[in-house]
């Protein structure tokens, strides 16, 4: 199962175009989502162009008007460009990952003549050279994606640097990119305190079912966060995830 929203989203729309009424429960259960997502992927939709209707109650249920036709994609070239440029570099970062191979064939498939021109030229002339230290699949930034947006948790089993294994439950805020090497910043329940954690060290991530009221980040600004005190720890004592002189997070230093 996808576990990406856009893919998960385009899977919501193959079963609306099948025809009938879909309770809420039978899509969350084939989705493997929640129905409060369900919900969240059918306004997605509508605001796709998709006429979704829902019949709202206990037993709630979803169903796609008969004759709707695709909106059209009102992309200008350089917009395209910007698409099919950031799509190149994701290929290259998640090498393994088909879901960046397979954005760019669907756009090929809907995309009216002059934009698909100036797509494969875009395709054709875009070489990525650098990598990421590590790598991430899209399945990983998906979870993490839907976590935030739902104010849920995920848990996971974490390797530190040392090789140190635990078990984590987090509350993901944001996750990003610096030297090369993707980071997610989360508020650690077991911990009651704010980590970093590298994500290439991430395993076995899966959502935590519920509503929670997230904890507030401690910043403006993780930048800020990141290159000031860190909460009062000393730059380059304290490791991913693990424990701090006061509110712990990684070394941001560069590396050699």
């Amino acid at each position: 199962m996808d576990e990406t929203p856009t893919g998960r989203t385009l899977q919501l729309l193959s079963l609306l175009q099948s025809g009938g009424d879909w309770p809420a429960t039978d899509l969350a259960q084939r989705l493997g989502v929640s129905v409060r997502t369900v919900r969240r992927d059918a306004q997605r939709l509508r605001e796709l162009g998709y006429d979704v209707r829902a019949r709202p109650g206990p037993g709630s249920s979803y169903q796609l008007r008969p004759g709707v036709k695709i909106p059209p994609l009102l992309f200008t070239e350089d917009e395209i460009s910007v698409i099919i440029a950031g799509l190149r570099v994701l290929e290259a970062w998640v090498p393994d990952d088909p879901a960046t191979s397979a954005a760019l064939l669907k756009l090929d498939q809907v995309l009216p003549r002059r934009l698909r021109r100036r797509a494969a030229a875009t395709a054709l002339v875009t070489e990525v050279l650098q990598q990421p230290a590590a790598v991430i699949t899209s399945a990983t930034i998906g979870v993490l994606a839907d976590a935030v947006a739902d104010n849920a948790r995920v848990r996971f089993d974490y390797t530190d640097r040392n090789g140190e294994r635990s078990e984590r439950l987090i509350e993901p805020y944001r996750h990003f990119l610096r030297n090369g090497r993707w980071y997610l910043v989360g508020f650690d329940v077991g911990r009651a305190d704010w980590r970093v954690f590298c994500i290439d060290r991430i395993r076995d991530l899966a959502p935590v079912p519920g509503d929670y009221e997230p904890h507030p980040f401690p910043d403006p600004s993780i930048e800020h966060w990141l290159t000031s005190d860190f909460g009062r720890a000393t730059a380059g004592t304290a490791e991913e995830g693990g424990p701090r002189p006061s509110r712990g997070v990684i070394s941001m230093r560069r590396r050699g």
